[in-house]
């Protein structure tokens, strides 16, 4: 049942918003997405696969291996189900499981039964089959089973990644509010932020966004800033193997990038923290990084023939600061935009469209993203004289 040599049926899951982006990624590494659904993107893919997607997608945040689709009315057809499959197969007997899980079915009040039977079904199958059983508990340290469970319908994966691929490695010092790195990922990418111009990033915080940039620009795989993943667990993992996809992945990362990463904030605690993660991602001679008002940030003339791109991501009243406070920043934000980066593709990404129309600049694009569970907007300007709204904009609504 398990021949991790052929293709298989595999979901790549995103956030909301994140799926045309994601396809894109698994299309330029010479796979071919299935369907883009809500959340993810479906292909077939080898384990080999599977390594290739976890070191290079930066926008994914796990990559799912199914193994079982089933109908299950019930936690103990559910349980009878599992038992028919050779666990022993998948996971060391000596190794440590985990079971996640999202279900909406009747039968089932609480979540954690659900795991539980999991756990249970795929223990007792190999404590049958080979005398022992792996440890099991919350934490991603060894195999993890990912199951979706949506009335009848059961599909059961293993999950390849483990800890959610935003987990990149580098963030070691968070500040206020952080945006998650696939996220900040897919906000360049939906710029159209290649790598080959400037980024400016004010209001940097712990500087994500610059430093994606810059993961972006030297064509640094992801997944190299990380130690461990799900798929090390599995029997068929092959160390050499993942040795050479990851020495591969290194040799075409670039030294130097070819436009400048400029990355402030006025919170002297914020640009300890980008400095800080910048070191921990070998970027610090990459970005860089002031202490100012967003006013004050350097803009760079544009790179010719690139995007050059100033990403901001400004607090907007939902979990920082207060509404009525912050209004008169974005009318600056406007005006910054306006006569400092002209030339520049300006992307803003917020929360709240009320503050959003401060800015008052036409945009060329509204893409709808979720931060977690608040629903917000990518809003992307072309900036270039004579920018500002006319009577019949809108900026900011929807």
């Amino acid at each position: 049942m398990f021949d991790f040599h052929r293709k298989s049926f595999v979901f790549v899951t995103c956030a909301s918003g994140v799926e045309p982006m994601l396809e894109r990624e698994i299309r330029a590494l010479g796979l071919r997405p299935e369907a883009t659904r809500p959340l993810g993107v479906a292909l077939r893919a080898s384990l080999d696969d599977c390594l290739r997607l976890n070191l290079h997608l930066r926008t994914a945040h796990r990559v799912l291996w199914e193994v079982l689709r089933t109908k299950a009315e019930n936690a103990d057809q559910l349980y009878a189900a599992l038992a028919e499959v050779p666990w022993e197969q998948a996971i060391p007997a000596d190794g440590h499981l985990t079971v996640v899980s999202s279900v909406d079915n009747p039968s089932i009040r609480d979540a954690r039964f659900a795991n539980l039977r999991v756990k249970d079904a795929v223990v007792d199958r190999m404590v049958a089959a080979v005398g022992r059983r792996p440890d099991s508990g919350p934490e991603r340290t060894g195999s993890v089973l990912s199951l979706h469970w949506q009335g009848r319908s059961v599909s059961l994966s293993l999950d390849t990644s483990g800890e959610p691929l935003s987990n990149r490695g580098y963030r070691t010092m968070p500040h206020s509010a952080p945006m998650r790195e696939t996220l900040a990922a897919a906000c360049l990418l939906a710029a159209g932020f290649n790598g080959l111009g400037n980024m400016v990033n004010p209001m940097c915080g712990s500087g994500t966004l610059a430093l994606e940039a810059a993961l972006m620009a030297t064509g640094t795989a992801p997944g190299l800033l990380r130690e461990h993943f799900a798929f090390q667990h599995l029997p068929a993992f092959d160390p050499a193997r993942w040795q050479a996809l990851r020495d591969e992945a290194r040799s075409r990362a670039r030294p130097t990038t070819r436009g400048r990463i400029i990355a402030t904030d006025h919170d002297p605690q914020a640009i300890a923290a980008a400095r800080h993660n910048a070191a921990a991602a070998g970027l610090d001679s990459l970005v860089e990084l002031d202490t100012c008002d967003f006013q004050d940030t350097t803009v760079p003339e544009p790179q010719r023939r690139a995007v050059n791109l100033i990403a901001v991501n400004p607090e907007y009243g939902l979990r920082l600061g207060d509404e009525a406070a912050l209004e008169p920043v974005h009318a600056a934000l406007g005006d910054f935009l306006k006569q400092r980066c002209q030339g520049y593709v300006g992307a803003v990404f917020t929360g709240n469209p009320r503050l959003a129309a401060k800015i008052g600049l036409r945009t060329r694009a509204r893409l709808p993203l979720m931060n977690g569970p608040i629903e917000c907007r990518l809003l992307l300007y072309d900036l270039y004289a004579g920018s500002r709204k006319t009577k019949d904009d809108t900026p900011g609504e929807d």
